[in-house]
C-alpha cells in the first residue's frame, strides 16, 4: 500500500477527529480510510490513535507524527506540482472558503479566470458567513473581511474594503437625507445582522468618532438583501462598496453622509500557520491580489 495514501488518511483523521469525516474530506470510503490508518500503524509498529465509539484521539506517537506529517505531504505535493507545472500549469484540488456575498459577487468570477489558465485545477468553493475551521474542514485558503484574531492563521492582506451609506432617490425625496450620523436615529435603517455590531454604525470626521444606534423594519443577514431593500425605497443601508455594483452610477442609489468617513477594513486571504503553503494555493492568492486590484471592486 502507498505510504502517501496512508499518511493522508492519518492526517485527515487527526484533523477531523473521525474516520467518517476524514473519508468525506479525502473523497474515499470510511472503510478504506480506516484500512489506510491501520496499515500505517502496522508499518510503524505503534498505535497512532486511541479509538472510542464517538471519536478518535492521538496517542503520543500519533502526536509526534502529526507534528511533521502535514508539512511532509505539503513538500511532496509541492515537489510533484513543480515538476508537472513546467509543462501544463497547476493541477489538483484547492478548497476555498469565502463569505456568501463576497463569494457570489467576486470569488466565483476570479476562480473562472484562474481556471482558464490552469485547466488541471479543481476548485471546492464553500460559501458561508461563519468562519470556517480551516484545519477541521480541510480548507486551503479562506477569504476574510475584517481582522482575524486567530493566532493559528496567517493572513495576507489583499486590499481594503469600504462601506457606504446609501438610499434610493425616492426615499431621500420623501424623508430627506441625514446631514449628520446622529440623524440616522430618526430614519428607517436596514440592519445587516452579519456586521460585527449590526445596529451600531460608526463614522469619523476630523479625527472624532461619531457612532449612532439605528433601527428599522428590516433586519437581514445579507448585505445584498440590504442593498436591494434600500434600492426599493425601504430605508437607508450601510453596505460594502463591492455589493453596490453599478447602482450608484445608474442612479438607483445615492450616497449620503459623504462628509464623514465610513467604515473600512482589510480583505485578507488566510491560511494555517506552520504549514508549507502549496504552490497552487500560493499562486491562487497571488492571482487574487492582482485580480482584485485590476477589478477595482473595493
Amino acid at each position: 500500500m502507498d505510504i502517501v495514501d496512508e499518511l493522508k488518511a492519518f492526517v485527515a483523521t487527526a484533523q477531523t477527529g473521525s474516520f467518517t469525516a476524514a473519508a468525506d474530506q479525502l473523497g474515499v470510503s470510511n472503510r478504506l480510510t480506516s484500512k489506510y490508518v491501520a496499515e500505517l500503524e502496522g508499518r510503524l509498529g505503534v498505535r497512532l490513535f486511541q479509538r472510542t465509539t464517538r471519536k478518535v484521539g492521538l496517542t503520543p506517537a500519533g502526536e509526534d507524527l502529526m507534528a511533521r506529517a502535514p508539512a511532509l505531504l505539503d513538500d511532496l505535493d509541492d515537489l510533484l506540482a513543480e515538476v508537472a507545472e513546467g509543462s501544463r500549469g497547476f493541477s489538483g484540488v484547492i478548497r476555498i472558503s469565502a463569505p456568501v456575498t463576497f463569494g457570489e459577487v467576486y470569488v466565483v468570477g476570479m476562480l473562472e479566470r484562474i481556471a482558464r489558465r490552469n485547466p488541471g485545477l479543481t476548485f471546492d468553493l464553500r460559501l458561508s458567513d461563519r468562519y470556517a475551521d480551516l484545519a477541521t474542514e480541510g480548507i486551503d485558503v479562506a477569504f476574510r473581511m475584517g481582522r482575524s484574531e486567530m493566532l493559528s492563521l496567517k493572513a495576507r492582506k489583499l486590499g481594503t474594503f469600504r462601506s457606504m451609506v446609501v438610499a434610493s432617490p425616492g426615499y431621500i425625496a420623501q424623508h430627506g437625507a441625514p446631514a449628520a450620523p446622529a440623524e440616522l436615529a430618526d430614519h428607517g435603517c436596514i440592519v445587516d445582522t452579519n456586521r460585527r455590531s449590526p445596529r451600531r454604525w460608526v463614522f469619523h470626521r476630523d479625527g472624532a468618532e461619531h457612532a449612532v444606534n439605528v433601527q428599522g423594519r428590516f433586519h437581514v443577514n445579507s448585505a445584498r438583501a440590504a442593498v436591494h431593500l434600500a434600492a426599493n425605497g425601504f430605508g437607508i443601508a450601510y453596505a460594502p462598496r463591492f455589493v453596490l455594483f453599478d447602482m450608484l452610477d445608474e442612479g438607483a442609489l445615492v450616497s449620503v453622509l459623504e462628509a464623514y468617513s465610513e467604515e473600512t477594513g482589510p480583505l485578507s486571504a488566510v491560511y494555517l500557520e506552520g504549514r508549507v503553503l502549496p504552490r497552487k494555493v500560493r499562486a491562487l492568492i497571488d492571482f487574487a491580489a492582482e485580480d482584485i486590484r485590476a477589478a477595482g471592486i473595493l
